[in-house]
């Protein structure tokens, strides 16, 4: 048990700011009657990173609940029909409930714990960040309310059903898109509303701070298992590191282990019908739609209009679909310490079935966007090289939607 203390990489960056900021992106733009309750969560946050007992706790249930630490697969049959670069995956479809997920909600839920928080609001797009949050709830003993799009809803049936099985309330949201940033709506709206007995179990990169800092670190274990297992199976660390963003806690979470690497960080975001079309998700990929602007209490990058009204966005993921990006990404490209591209509907759905029938892997919708880029840049790489693609989550959650679209092909 001594050594669980340490397992969980926690914030050693050096950003945020006190103030929650990365650079120019971040921030806490919250109602006033949220300032003592963020003020309170970041207070005990800070208390419980230092707390060695909750950090034993944390890692031990990682390990014995979460099945940590996931391997690291090396795709040799894909690797060799591309002809270039090898291609690893960090495989967090293993993971306990499927996704990445459940790194982050296991651990806001012990904070919520810890905060005597009984009740937890949740919102879901794709579903696996619900499913996550039943679950730690359910392992704990915490009342759990998941705020869903009905879009989302009716493409990630499974999920819905996952949720309710294991005692979580979903609620529909019938507002706006009916997709992410109107569940994001409603529970945050439910979180002013019981804010004295609620936790918000936000489950991205984003949000006011410390919501972008804290689902970093927790996620963080994604990319410092990976560095330890690419050195122990190859000798060296990857050239190329490539993850989906939606609301980037994947990528973050891999990308942040090597951010001090000599390593080339590529995030993807979800390029839709193609971001000529306007129906897309690609907030860093269309010039003139997306710009710094805030959304859900942060300042980052925001697929907006003219006016600052926040455009509609597409993505046959559901959890890539979103206007916005987590802070700490707009500061990275900023920097550019990591670069961005995007992957359309139809390049993410020819990633996955070669992925399944070259690897008997089924990647989530997402994924296959990271997997696309992937495939895009090995042929061009020498035999030398290496690739390391985060496989944020299963593609079980997502058939109805890949038959559906392999159909009407």
């Amino acid at each position: 048990m001594a050594d669980d203390a340490t397992y969980i990489h926690i914030g050693t960056a050096e950003v945020p700011d006190a103030r929650g900021y990365f650079g120019d992106f971040g921030g806490r733009f919250v109602p006033e009657t949220l300032i003592p309750a963020v003020d309170a969560l970041t207070e005990a946050y800070h208390e419980a990173m230092t707390d060695p007992a909750f950090q034993t706790r944390l890692a031990y249930l990682q390990r014995t609940f979460t099945g940590r630490p996931t391997p690291v697969t090396h795709a040799r049959r894909l690797s060799e029909m591309l002809g270039g670069a090898q291609i690893y995956l960090k495989r967090e479809d293993l993971a306990h409930t499927g996704a990445h997920k459940i790194n982050n909600a296991l651990g806001q839920a012990l904070l919520a714990e810890r905060m005597g928080k009984s009740r937890i609001v949740a919102e879901t797009g794709a579903g696996q960040h619900g499913v996550a949050s039943a679950t730690a709830c359910a392992m704990l003993g915490l009342e759990c309310h998941v705020y869903m799009g009905t879009v989302d809803m009716a493409r990630q049936r499974p999920n819905v059903f996952r949720m309710r099985l294991m005692g979580a309330e979903v609620i529909p949201v019938e507002s706006g898109t009916r997709t992410l940033k109107d569940a994001i709506n409603e529970a945050i709206r439910d979180w002013v509303t019981n804010v004295r007995t609620t936790f918000y179990l936000l489950g991205s990169a984003l949000g006011p701070h410390p919501y972008p800092m804290m689902v970093r670190d927790f996620q963080s274990v994604i990319g410092t298992e990976a560095r330890a297992q690419m050195l122990e199976q190859t000798g060296r660390l990857p050239d190329i590191a490539i993850a989906c963003v939606g609301g980037g806690s994947n990528a973050i979470g891999l990308f942040h282990a090597f951010r001090n690497d000599d390593v080339d960080l590529i995030g993807v975001e979800a390029g839709g019908h193609g971001v000529s079309t306007g129906e897309h998700a690609a907030r860093f990929g269309d010039p003139t739609l997306g710009r710094a602007g805030v959304l859900h209490g942060a300042r980052t990058y925001v697929l907006q209009n003219a006016d600052g009204q926040i455009m509609n966005t597409h993505s046959i993921s559901a959890g890539l679909d979103y206007a916005a990006i987590g802070p700490e990404h707009a500061y990275l490209r900023q920097g550019e310490r990591a670069f961005y591209t995007s992957a359309t509907d139809a390049e993410a759905l020819a990633a996955l079935k070669t992925l399944s029938t070259t690897e008997g892997i089924i990647p989530a919708l997402e994924s296959a966007h990271a997997l696309a880029e992937a495939i895009r840049r090995a042929p061009s790489l020498s035999s030398r090289e290496i690739i390391l693609v985060n496989l944020s989550g299963r593609g079980d959650k997502d058939l109805d939607t890949i038959m559906g679209a392999l159909d009407h092909a």
